[in-house]
């Protein structure tokens, strides 16, 4: 942030713990941070956590955040703030806008949950701050990467249309055992509910729904190969930009070979039913452990044909490890996300946005550039 700002944190898990740091560390103006959880003890274990991290004095706070309604003490931080982060789950969100639009805060969150998502789009429309959805790795930063591909294509090549859009991300452990080929390294409810809700792509031009885990492929980037497979959420709202301009656009989620397999066993095992998210999910928390060593890896690409005919196809690949802020060792995932969500911040508090603002909305150059994306994700 290039002057003070008070920003709250809704939320005191891992990604809330690097928001907090990094905002603490990486600000040119410091901010004054609120952290809000309904468990107070954990803010303030969070609030503990960020101050002893951080090479950088910084003012931090916490506060309850009831589960039902709104307290005085909120109400006061809410009238104080410029801006809400949320870092709950995607079930609360709509809450969290909520709150951010009667106190007229801007706001960001990082769910994949494209109901949520859609709800907030409706009761935001004509807020009067600015609200930027699904800035997290995926949905979020990749998105804004394969637009800046589609864009730059379309002008270099002098062409308003383009074949293929294709953008994946895996967040990887560094070794897989069978029979499950996987670790966790972020939410099993969130895993489990990509695998499972329908994945929202672009096929022959037009906007259609697949059945998630429909079209494994095999992927080699930098010469290891990897399995991909359609989920849901990753897409956030390219499928409605591009619609008419890509003749096949899609986002996948990047896998070690064996994962999927072993994923499509269980959820035939299970069967129809309408807990199979949640069945699916303790199924997986009973043999995969969750391990904190991990990577990233993302992958984008545009094909298609120049005025001439002539096919042409470019490509980003990345893969990003766990990285040092302040004294303190994040893992990928925890930065990967983080960033995209503290850009989207600044682009918020530093502007003149109003209303809900998707990621085709982002402009792509001053995202990518950002002061916080560049130091994890590098200069594209």
């Amino acid at each position: 942030m290039n002057k003070h700002h008070k920003i709250i944190i809704a939320g005191a898990g891992g990604i809330a713990e690097a928001v907090g740091l990094i905002l603490a560390e990486w600000s040119t103006a410091t901010p004054a941070i609120f952290i809000g959880n309904r468990t107070i003890d954990k803010a303030q274990k969070v609030a503990k956590w960020i101050e002893e991290s951080s090479t950088k004095p910084c003012s931090i706070k916490t506060f309850h955040l009831a589960e039902k309604g709104i307290t005085k003490e909120m109400k006061t931080i809410f009238e104080e703030c410029d801006i809400l982060l949320d870092c709950l789950p995607g079930g609360l969100a709509p809450k969290m806008a909520q709150f951010a639009k009667d106190h007229q805060l801007h706001y960001a969150n990082l769910t994949e949950y494209v109901d949520e998502t859609n709800e907030i789009i409706s009761l935001a429309k004509n807020a009067k701050t600015g609200f930027i959805l699904q800035t997290g790795l995926a949905p979020g930063y990749i998105d804004v990467l394969a637009n800046k591909l589609f864009q730059d294509f379309c002008k270099d090549f002098k062409v308003e249309k383009v074949d293929t859009l294709e953008f994946k991300v895996g967040a990887l452990t560094d070794h897989a055992v069978s029979p499950h080929y996987y670790g966790f390294t972020w939410s099993p409810v969130g895993v489990a509910t990509e695998y499972i809700k329908d994945a929202i792509v672009i096929r022959d031009y037009k906007k259609t729904t697949l059945p998630s885990l429909s079209e494994r492929a095999k992927i080699i980037i930098d010469g290891i190969t990897y399995e991909e497979d359609l989920t849901s959420g990753g897409a956030a709202d390219l499928p409605d930009a591009l619609s008419g301009k890509v003749r096949l656009l899609d986002y996948k989620t990047i896998r070690y070979p064996g994962h999927y397999e072993w994923i499509q066993n269980q959820v035939e095992s299970i069967g129809k039913g309408k807990d199979i998210v949640r069945t699916l999910q303790k199924n997986m928390e009973q043999h995969i452990p969750h391990i904190e060593d991990d990577q990233i890896i993302l992958y984008a690409a545009v094909q298609g044909y120049d005025v001439d005919g002539v096919l042409h196809r470019r490509e980003v690949s990345r893969k990003i490890l766990p990285k040092k802020v302040g004294k303190h060792q994040l893992r990928a995932i925890q930065v990967t996300t983080a960033v995209p969500l503290i850009q989207s911040a600044q682009l918020l508090l530093e502007s003149s946005y109003t209303g809900v603002i998707l990621q085709s909305q982002i402009d792509p150059n001053r995202f990518l550039m950002g002061d916080y994306i560049t130091p994890v994700y590098g200069k594209i």
